[in-house]
């Protein structure tokens, strides 16, 4: 093989290995773009995996197959396949034959797919009420005392002799809390005056929020060590979480992700 140094004398050989045609190279390399050779049906099942783990859309894919397998066995009504057509027609604004067959062509769908897709969120809203509801009661127990909500004035500092002596002025009712927030507290809670929430109790640090369950309505408790902060915090208001139709439907939720979670990890 002769090699050489200036690669700009194109009368010298730089290798044996004979030079593709730029117009067949440029073919070729537009016929082999992962996304043409999807489109194309070119690829094995081991590229797609690939693709699917390289973009993170295989957990998805994953979800989707075994919730599939469940589906499976789920029956819909007549009545409540009518609505479910019903319902994704009016979305897709679909009043003919002609316009399902072009809302088919223009999503590469088939029947069969499309069928699916219709049927696919009854289904699972059946699946997840025969498998879960039954068990709303005991998980609402189980997740109350997070779910139950407070309003709570805040108000924190980063100096303990401070915090202290904040506290007994409130305590003594020398100044408000509002205005003590106001001119000293460190976090946002200044801007609006130190009331926070409603928020569940789960969304406060796990301190304040077992402050707060041991207080009552209008209590004010000593300065509390939380993080770098030293904390004073008065209850204002405690919300306890009700089961209502909202609640029951957000629990389900809760445990069917729960479920579908475990069957992931089993994989």
């Amino acid at each position: 093989m002769k090699t050489t140094a200036n690669l700009l004398d194109s009368g010298i050989v730089t290798s044996t290995v004979p030079l593709p045609n730029p117009s067949e190279y440029q073919q070729t390399s537009d016929l082999d773009t992962p996304l043409k050779r999807l489109c194309q049906n070119a690829m094995s099942g081991e590229e797609v995996i690939a693709l699917l783990q390289k973009h993170w859309m295989l957990p998805q894919l994953q979800r989707e197959l075994i919730l599939d397998a469940e589906l499976a066995t789920v029956i819909c009504s007549q009545e409540e396949t009518f609505s479910a057509y019903k319902a994704f027609y009016q979305k897709y604004q679909i009043t003919s034959d002609e316009d399902r067959a072009a809302w088919l062509e223009k999503n590469k769908c088939t029947l069969e797919q499309f069928e699916h897709s219709v049927l696919k969120a009854i289904k699972l809203d059946r699946f997840k009420l025969s498998t879960f509801g039954s068990k709303v009661d005991s998980y609402f127990l189980q997740r109350k005392s997070q779910l139950d909500r407070a309003v709570y004035s805040l108000l924190r500092v980063k100096d303990p002799h401070l915090a202290q002596e904040l506290f007994f002025r409130i305590q003594d009712k020398e100044a408000t809390f509002t205005e003590l927030v106001k001119q000293y507290s460190g976090g946002q809670e200044a801007e609006i005056g130190g009331v926070v929430g409603p928020h569940e109790l789960s969304v406060p640090h796990p301190l304040l929020a077992q402050k707060l369950l041991s207080l009552q309505p209008g209590q004010l408790s000593p300065p509390v060590a939380i993080a770098d902060w030293f904390v004073i915090v008065r209850l204002e208001k405690y919300l306890p979480a009700q089961l209502d139709k909202l609640m029951r439907s957000r629990l389900i939720d809760e445990m069917y992700e729960q479920w579908l979670q475990t069957k992931l990890n089993e994989l």
